[in-house]
């Protein structure tokens, strides 16, 4: 039989048009299942249409909005015979034709916006006002719901309800995982997430020679329990918390926070459940009989900036402080954006400025200052204040480590007998009050019934209230952000209109959910996570898993990691053996380039001059160093540190030759190499065996035959070179206030240290993988 030519044509324009729909990534197999509105369609509206068409009335062209079906379905103000949608039938919704639109004075978004719908995008609306142009409420402000587990075809490789998820969402994609990394990758990789520190060598030795079934399990409960667990969530905390240990603004003088950081790092330790934490930090001073470790925790709100410049309006100044505590409480515990509506309605999400001054109401009835004199007036805590006498270190307070008898002055909260009134202030503006209002929170998260109080412990109630949508959630995602590097939301202080879609919605409910269930039990849920398949497998990469997943969304494999500024610094320490392991008590001042504090300074105030500290205190961990707000240490900040200045809940992880620069010069790490070279060559003869101990120490495995020869080639260069020149040899390794055994300077202690450094600079090193 011949081959009909007009059938042929038809399937090859059938297979064009597959191949067309399958490049703008619309599978055809999807074509009868429902467009969803808060995956498919919002998105697209929010970042083309809501500037013009969305919640923020001021803003609305035309008379219409877009994000409310109501307004959607309604005539339009201008053309009465005409409608924005109409559902089930898109050659009658107008927005269908001005997106379709040929003509520029009609094409909706306007050319002059630059932005422009892809035909992917129109598709999907009319696709979906075909389906009957369905509204769903925003999913982050739906109460989350604990799914059945998904099916999956490799049952064998579940270890926990987590990997039902994940491998559903792989099989999907046409994914499978890999292998489960081997047990030194494991240990390292356990060691850094849990306790911010390389793993000893005499866990190596245990972990690797423990045979037994449930070793791993062991190996996570142990970790858990360590004192150094509580310092690497810590960290988390106080960029939420905007932890710092000066004021800020032009003096940025001293001021005494710390207890509240030791006491962050005694819950984390004690695993204080999380509703409690959340609770003890906004509203600790309203508890009933409130002791004084209940009040310290409220030292949370008072970690803003303070000024200490002569001539400010002390109005303006309080009403900045309360903006500043309002926008940390949604970013960090919330995940909502609403510092936005400070000034005007929420251009994206259905909060208005009004529901913004009933949220600051909450914060605005303290008697906090807004200037308090001037710097030779300075005093280390601000209005109101927490006094921690000896007695209470002794007593409550046991946490804090405070070596003399002197008095402690913390910023806390306190509320006024008295409510202060609220007002909108127009345009946010301190000297513009409008209407008067009073504590509420945004109706579209959740109703602030009348079973909370209308003050601070009315907010915390509601904040961790089960029925909160977001609260949960929001933990949930930071936490598995700081294990796999983004958050299943990764937008992680955005759960608006405008923030990321989740990359696995079930799963993010169903942790949420189960967190709530188990009594906001912090350790469980990180042991969750920690013992799942999804976590343990290897970080090898394959080009199929590029080019279909680049960003590893969907966790086929372990992400590689760059470590935390405060861990690089941790991990220097640790594996050299210079780490001073003492938990708590006043920040400290390490090595640092001379005059950059001098170079920003107004010339007064206690931290005019930067006055390095000496002997041990020199080798506390990172959490530890001293961050003065105007002139942020150095070597953190080039390592995508937080400033420390605004509430911050994802830090950035750039790759730059400053970085670089620092592994190869920093005085630490040049001391920490010679060091550990020193310590080295007193307990191994042969310098080869000093190698591959340094390697193991740092790297937290064996090295590979071809790792160990390249290190002992360039070892034998080294030494050959200082054999002949000494002189250069001595300036190198002389490097740090530790002190140098001058017996012990040879060519193979400097060749020694030359090679450690060598393998602090590796990628490897200060990654995670």
């Amino acid at each position: 039989m011949k081959p009909n030519p007009i059938l042929l044509a038809f399937i090859v324009l059938v297979l064009f048009a597959c191949g067309k729909r399958a490049e703008q990534g619309i599978n055809l197999q999807e074509d009868g299942e429902l467009v969803s509105y808060n995956y498919h369609i919002r998105p697209i509206l929010s970042d083309n249409c809501f500037a013009c068409h969305g919640p923020d009335a001021n803003k609305q062209e035309a008379g219409l909005r877009l994000d409310v079906a109501e307004n959607a379905y309604a005539a339009l103000k201008d053309y009465p015979d005409k409608f924005g949608i109409v559902p089930n039938n898109f050659t009658e919704s107008e927005v269908f034709h001005r997106i379709t639109s040929s003509d520029p004075n009609e094409l909706m978004p306007p050319p002059s916006s630059n932005l422009k719908l892809t035909e992917e995008e129109i598709y999907l609306i009319k696709k979906w006002i075909e389906q009957g142009a369905k509204y769903e409420p925003h999913w982050a402000f739906e109460p989350p719901k604990k799914s059945n587990l998904p099916k999956v075809k490799n049952q064998k490789w579940a270890n926990n309800e987590i990997d039902h998820f994940v491998l559903a969402k792989m099989e999907s994609k046409s994914l499978s995982p890999n292998p489960e990394a081997d047990k030194s990758t494991l240990l390292k990789r356990l060691s850094l997430d849990i306790t911010g520190l390389p793993p000893s060598l005499e866990l190596q030795n245990k972990f690797e020679n423990d045979k037994r079934s449930n070793a791993y399990e062991e190996m996570v409960d142990h970790l858990l329990s360590e004192k150094t667990y509580g310092e690497k969530m810590a960290v988390l905390w106080m960029d939420i918390s905007r932890y710092a240990d000066s004021y800020g603004y032009q003096d940025d003088n001293i001021r005494t926070q710390w207890p509240y950081r030791d006491w962050v790092i005694h819950a984390f330790n004690n695993n204080m459940p999380y509703d409690q934490f959340i609770t003890w930090q906004l509203a600790g001073d309203m508890l009933p009989n409130a002791n004084k470790e209940q009040i310290l925790a409220t030292a949370f709100n008072r970690n803003h900036k303070y000024t200490e410049e002569g001539g400010v309006i002390d109005e303006e100044y309080r009403v900045e402080y309360v903006l500043d505590k309002t926008n940390t409480f949604s970013k960090g515990i919330l995940g909502l954006t609403m510092e936005c509506a400070q000034c005007h309605d929420h251009k994206y999400d259905p909060i208005s400025q009004k529901n913004y001054f009933e949220m600051y109401a909450f914060f605005n009835n303290t008697p906090e200052k807004g200037y308090e004199g001037d710097v030779s007036q300075s005093k280390p805590a601000k209005t109101p204040i927490l006094w921690i006498e000896r007695d209470d270190i002794d007593q409550l307070l046991t946490f804090i480590n405070h070596q003399d008898s002197s008095k402690i002055m913390v910023s806390v909260m306190e509320e006024l007998k008295e409510p202060r009134s609220t007002f909108i202030l127009d345009r946010g503006l301190y000297d513009a009050p409008t209407v008067k209002v009073g504590p509420n929170t945004p109706e579209s998260v959740f109703t602030f019934d009348s079973k909370f109080p209308q003050n601070r412990m009315g907010l915390a109630q509601w904040t961790t209230d089960t029925k909160n949508p977001l609260t949960a959630r929001v933990f949930v995602n930071l936490v598995w952000q700081e294990i796999f590097g983004a958050g299943i939301v990764k937008s992680t202080g955005d759960f608006g209109m405008q923030g990321d879609l989740p990359s696995h919605p079930e799963l993010l409910d169903w942790l949420a959910v189960d967190f709530m269930e188990s009594g906001w039990d912090i350790k469980r849920l990180l042991k969750q996570i920690f013992m799942s398949a999804t976590y343990r497998q290897s970080s090898v990469l394959d080009s199929k898993k590029i080019e279909k997943d680049p960003d590893n969304t969907y966790l086929s494999r372990a992400p590689r990691l760059r470590l935390p500024a405060e861990n690089i610094r941790d991990l220097v320490l640790a594996s050299s053996g210079l780490l001073n392991p003492e938990m708590g008590g006043p920040s400290v001042k390490p090595y640092q380039p001379e005059g950059l504090w001098e170079a920003a300074t107004s010339g007064r105030g206690e931290l005019k001059t930067y006055i390095q500290d000496t002997g041990d205190q020199l080798y506390r961990r990172g959490l530890y160093t001293f961050i003065k707000l105007t002139v942020p240490p150095p070597m953190p900040i080039i390592f995508d540190g937080s400033n420390r200045d605004l509430c911050e809940v994802n830090r950035g992880r750039t790759n730059t030759p400053l970085q670089a620069l620092v592994m190869l010069n920093d005085p630490l790490v040049l001391e920490a190499s010679r060091y550990l070279a020193s310590n080295l060559l007193n307990t191994h003869a042969n310098p080869n065996n000093a190698i591959e101990a340094a390697f193991v120490k740092i790297m937290g495995r064996k090295p590979n035959q071809k790792e160990i020869q390249i290190l002992k080639s360039y070892y034998q260069e080294e030494h050959d070179l200082f054999k002949k020149d000494m002189e250069t040899g001595i300036t190198l390794i002389n490097q740090g206030e530790k002190p140098l055994d001058k017996e012990n300077i040879s060519p193979s202690l400097v060749a020694l240290s030359q090679v450690i450094t060598a393998i602090y600079n590796l990628e490897e090193a200060i990654t995670k993988i």
